[in-house]
Order: structure tokens, then sequence, then C-alpha cells
């Protein structure tokens, strides 16, 4: 039997050959040198070897724009957390609905600089069936649209101009009875947007929940 000539074989076989066949350059040592193959970011030809560097330059360079990113990501989640304990701890010192409601005024507009907010109690509001339903089958913080439509109300004249919002149930947990509803508003269409994480709204929810929980005991 003929061996098949090697320009029949297409790209795949060749590469099964030689993952199949790990020691092929081995015994043959001076293709490494002798190969030439295209440069990936020209036209001119170099050595494997040099195909080889520059690939592993190239993951690098990849691998440090990733580790840049990841540490913008941990600054800006420090930067965060800092906010929410600031914020966590003036609630703590709180001891009425009005002052929880002046401590969120100054950190959501000085510390997070949410431009707009505004926040609805079921036990103390008079709202609608329709606004009570939704607040309480609300159980996660949902960014983009409004997702409580009544809540576009709350924030009077300059309604009309707000285009994204984060609505935050204010629940201890999602298995846990619904206090009331906060929503933060922008007129920057991308500030709160759908996808965007929610971890830190939800945290801020249950711990203004808490707050409101320990003034009715």
């Amino acid at each position: 039997m003929m061996d098949t000539p090697l320009t029949t074989l297409d790209e795949q076989a060749i590469a099964d050959f030689l993952t199949q066949h790990p020691n092929f350059f081995n015994e043959f040592p001076t293709l490494l040198a002798e190969l030439n193959i295209p440069h990936p970011h020209g036209t001119h030809a170099v050595s494997m070897s040099e195909r080889q560097l520059i690939a592993m330059r190239d993951k690098v360079r990849m691998l440090e724009n990733k580790l840049a990113e990841l540490i913008q990501f941990g600054e800006e989640n420090d930067g965060i957390s800092d906010k929410l304990h600031a914020l966590i701890l003036a609630l703590l010192a709180t001891h009425t609905p009005e002052e929880i409601a002046s401590a969120l005024a100054l950190h959501l507009r000085e510390g997070f600089a949410v431009p707009h907010h505004a926040w609805r109690l079921l036990a103390t509001d008079t709202l609608d069936e329709a606004t009570c339903t939704a607040m309480t089958t609300l159980l996660q913080p949902v960014c983009g649209a409004l997702a409580v439509p009544q809540a576009s109300e709350w924030f009077g004249e300059v309604s009309p101009h707000l285009k994204s919002f984060a609505c935050i149930p204010l629940r201890l947990s999602a298995s846990s009875p619904s206090l009331g509803l906060l929503v933060l508003a922008s007129e920057e269409a991308k500030r709160f947007y759908a996808g965007m994480g929610t971890l830190y709204l939800q945290r801020l929810g249950q711990v203004i929940a808490a707050a409101l929980s320990r003034m009715q005991t």
C-alpha cells in the first residue's frame, strides 16, 4: 500500500498527527529552525521558534490586560464596600424612619452620586392595590426599566426625564415579607442597566429592612 501523499492531507489530519506523535520534532530537530511560517502580525515569514515566542508574548499581553481589568474591578468594589459601610454605620444610629430617610438622602447623593431616589413603606404610606402587589412580589433588585411602573409618580416633576432605574425591595431575605421599596433613578440611560450586578443593591435593601425591623420591635 502506498502512503497517502502529504498534499492530500487536510489541516486537521496534520494537527492530529502532530498531537498523536509528540516526539516528532525530537526525531527531526532541524525542522524547528528550517520551517518558516507567516508572521501573525505581518506579511513576512518567521521560524517556528520565533512564532512560538510571538505567541507567548501575545498570551502574556492578554493576561496582563486581564489582570489590570481584575485589579480595576477590585478597586471599584473596595470603594463601593467602603461607601456601603459608611451608610450602614449611619443607619445603625437612626431611631425613626425619618432619620433613615435623611441618612439615605445624604449617602446616596454624596457617597454614591445617585441623583434621585424615592422610597415607600407598606406599613405607613397610602398605596393602591396594584402598587402594593408589585412591591410585595419583587424579590430581588431589578435594574434598567422601572420594574414598578407606579413608582414613576414618586419622583414628581423630574419623572419624565428619568431613563434608568434600580428597584430595591426592602426585605431581610427573599423569603421574608417586604417592608417597602427603594427606587434609585438617573437621567443617564446606562447608569442602571439590565444585567448589571445587584449584590450591593440587595445588601442595601437588607440593611434598610433591618433598620426598619429594629424600630418595629
